[in-house]
């Protein structure tokens, strides 16, 4: 595995993060201690170094196993965790994106990962009434403590993050330094603003269900079970989402691989530092996600694949792509314009 620099900052992670959502039972559809155990080992024999867990994952389970799995070796990983939802339904100081809330869940958070520091520290989800101005003084404090080294932003609007990164500039407070979002071939309105935004302020990007719950592996298009029955699960599976994941599933066969391998190369093969997520239940499924780093997709494989998934991206943004549009803005010399 190569790494890369996260976004505007020096810190190197591996392309591929693991994800441990699946880390603990607690939730009823984890693994348990020794296949997380097993995964993590495989995960760090193919030279991953980027740890992503968050503080409510299976109760705080999750954090709890990374700690002990990363053990003696805490310096060796770059461990990413979140805070925001609540942890305690009946305080309504025990979520959100508030200043009390950030400070009692790093808290626990370096209690449970039984270490002195967050290497990066992601607002979760954004909640819509704090202040910006509040969340990045936190993060700021917590980066000058040396508690947090590196901040981002999960789940949020695109102007909330170029506000905040404005303000940090202004006031020389700690940068945003990373983006985390969903995208898949299932899943692409982030490129109406999200992805641009992260271009523009070079902001990398960590891609969270990558795989759109199994869908893009294809085992929907495998219909009904063997007496015949279509499944719940396959009841909410729309006809366009099998199509596209047929065209996955045909690339798949064209290249040797799998659908998830096709599914996270063309992730990885979009502009801009896309570093997937995998996260898995069993080592089988693990294995099959970090060889997706060998499949390379060429360009007419690429093109089918985003021809077949293409969203519209809506005003401004086809609006300003009008040839009409681009000559009252360029005049004759449009097509001279060097972008």
């Amino acid at each position: 595995m190569n790494y890369e620099l996260l976004g505007n900052s020096g810190l190197r992670v591996s392309e591929l993060a693991l994800g441990t959502m699946t880390f603990g039972e607690e939730w009823g559809w984890g693994a348990g201690r020794d296949a997380c155990e097993e995964m993590f080992d495989r995960y760090v024999e193919a030279g991953g170094n980027f740890i992503d867990t968050a503080n409510n994952y299976t109760n705080g389970t999750s954090e709890r196993i990374v700690g002990e799995l990363v053990g003696d070796e805490r310096d060796s990983f770059v461990v990413a965790t979140k805070y925001t939802l609540n942890t305690r339904p009946t305080d309504p100081n025990a979520g959100g994106n508030h200043r009390k809330n950030v400070f009692q869940s790093v808290e626990a958070s370096l209690g449970r990962l039984e270490t002195e520091y967050i290497d990066l520290l992601w607002v979760h989800a954004w909640d819509g009434i704090t202040p910006v101005e509040e969340v990045m003084r936190a993060l700021n404090d917590l980066v000058s403590s040396g508690t947090v080294h590196y901040i981002g932003f999960s789940d949020t609007p695109a102007w909330v993050v170029s506000r905040a990164q404005t303000l940090a500039k202004e006031r020389d407070w700690a940068p945003v330094s990373a983006l985390q979002l969903k995208y898949n071939l299932l899943e692409r309105t982030p490129e109406r603003e999200l992805l641009p935004m992260a271009l523009e302020l070079d902001l990398g990007v960590t891609v969270w269900g990558p795989l759109e719950s199994g869908i893009l592996t294809g085992k929907y298009n495998r219909a009904a079970d063997k007496n015949g029955r279509v499944t719940e699960l396959e009841q909410d599976v729309t006809d366009h989402q099998k199509e596209v994941a047929q065209v996955v599933m045909d690339v798949a066969t064209e290249t040797d691989a799998t659908p998830a391998q096709v599914a996270l190369a063309w992730i990885r093969q979009q502009p801009g530092q896309l570093l997937p997520i995998v996260g898995a239940r069993t080592p089988k499924q693990l294995d099959d996600n970090l060889t997706s780093l060998g499949v390379e997709l060429d360009e007419a494989q690429l093109g089918r694949l985003d021809e077949m998934s293409a969203i519209e991206l809506g005003f401004p943004h086809d609006f300003l792509q009008q040839p009409f549009v681009q000559t009252l803005i360029f005049g004759e010399a449009g097509g001279k314009v060097q972008r």
